[in-house]
């Protein structure tokens, strides 16, 4: 019963590098915006690296979505 207690327990702090993530692409998409309101005309290259690094910071979100998912079933 403990055991399983502590499996729980290891899944949520697994889970808490998510937070990281969820705030460098809010901060993503801050930047993205005001630089498209300064100037208007590098809207596609803004957006173009925008998505990009959307892409790998989603990627560490993934990967403690991955353990904790392991932790869960295999441990």
């Amino acid at each position: 019963m403990e055991a399983a207690a502590a499996k729980f327990i290891a899944v949520g702090l697994a889970m808490l590098g998510a937070i990281g993530p969820g705030i460098g692409i809010g901060l993503l998409g801050m930047g993205a915006m005001q630089g498209i309101a300064r100037n208007p005309d590098a809207a596609g290259d803004i957006q173009t690296n925008m998505i990009l690094a959307i892409a790998f910071t989603e990627a560490v979100a993934i990967y403690c979505l991955v353990v904790a998912l392991l932790l869960i079933f295999v441990a």
